[in-house]
């Protein structure tokens, strides 16, 4: 916190003072204006009063600086700038577009404080230097706030294989409500993947979807995935984090009670249990049976995914032992029609989750 400072420009030539005024006055308020932005939907979006209050309070400290003798040099029919304008400025294609643009914004107006403050008052450039600091932070917190809000959110988790419909079939789930897709394909070379990868995180990303990685950190980095998910042979879990820091997901694939714990003590954002059934995509490991996703529905405390040969035909059953959520493959990369399969899985998965929800908070006697 700072008191509000005095003006102080008397070693600038005088031709230069109110350009400089005119700068600060300009970026103060883009910067305020872009917090707040974001700032309300912390609010009113994802109901964090945590975030709300970090964006609040620099947004406050940003306001003792806007003095009124800097709003003095305001001349908003002379300025130039306000008939610029670009046609990305134009449409926001979803909340996470509104918000980047409004994080890039904040982010740019304190690095011009930063620097011009110099000339103004010599604390004002270490200042904002902090500020634009914990504008960063804030950035990532928020980041990895929704994506872990989406992913408590997500039902339905569609695990891709090699296909040569992939793209249509992946976009035709998530137009049918898909928020959750992993990039596996276990043979490509190297440079197909990243292409292949790059292209499903910005459709995922348009959809407002997670975009997850399978096995490949590196991969998952390069193509500024939402996180990786890791088999039983893959690095260490705490080795993943300092990779891909804090605030990206990391799944974990377990097939009995061990492997579970494990996942869950070493610090998984969700894991997958199976396979339930016998399928051809992990054709070396046995299914685990029902018996495993019952375990799963008593004892595990993060997100999970029942996985392994779940169709429509044997969904019920996998409900019934206890699971909400699940993770698919053929059910969906090979059916004739992704969107109605999409919209049938999440439909169900609804239905079970909203009976539990009103189950739980039934008085004992009536559960």
């Amino acid at each position: 916190m700072v008191d509000r400072p005095k003006l102080l420009l008397s070693d600038l030539p005088l031709q230069a003072q109110p350009a400089l005024s005119r700068i600060l006055d300009a970026n103060l308020d883009r910067a305020r204006e872009g917090l707040r932005i974001v700032e309300e939907w912390c609010r009113f979006g994802l109901n964090s009063s945590e975030l709300a209050t970090e964006c609040k309070q620099l947004r406050q400290e940003i306001a003792k600086w806007h003095t009124p003798e800097l709003r003095a040099f305001r001349d908003t029919l002379g300025d130039v700038g306000t008939e610029l304008s670009h046609p990305q400025e134009e449409t926001r294609a979803n909340i996470g577009q509104l918000l980047q643009a409004n994080l890039c914004r904040v982010q740019e107006a304190l690095r011009v404080l930063e620097e011009y403050g110099k000339l103004y008052l010599a604390e004002m450039g270490s200042a904002f230097k902090q500020m634009r600091y914990r504008a960063y932070v804030l950035e990532t917190n928020l980041l990895g706030y929704q994506r872990q809000q989406k992913l408590l959110q997500s039902s339905l988790y569609l695990v891709t294989s090699a296909s040569e419909n992939l793209f249509a079939v992946v976009e035709a789930a998530l137009e049918g409500g898909l928020t959750l897709v992993q990039y596996r394909d276990k043979t490509a070379n190297d440079d197909v993947r990243f292409e292949v990868a790059g292209k499903l995180c910005k459709l995922c990303h348009h959809y407002e979807a997670l975009f997850i990685v399978n096995d490949r950190v590196d991969l998952a980095l390069a193509v500024d995935a939402d996180g990786v998910h890791l088999g039983q042979q893959d690095m260490p879990i705490a080795t993943a984090r300092q990779l891909l820091g804090p605030h990206r997901i990391i799944g974990r694939s377990t097939t009995n009670p061990a492997e579970m714990q494990r996942a869950i003590a070493e610090g998984a954002d969700y894991i997958g249990v199976g396979p339930v059934f016998a399928t051809p995509t992990k054709a070396e490991k046995a299914a685990t049976g029902l018996e495993y996703v019952r375990y799963a529905a008593q004892n595990a405390n993060l997100p999970w995914f029942a996985i392994g040969g779940i169709d429509p035909s044997n969904l019920n059953d996998v409900l019934s032992a206890g699971a909400d959520r699940i993770a698919v493959v053929r059910a969906i990369m090979q059916a004739e029609q992704p969107t109605l399969v999409t919209q049938y899985f999440i439909s169900q998965l609804t239905r079970v989750q909203t009976l539990r929800n009103y189950r739980s908070h039934l008085p004992q006697s009536h559960a």
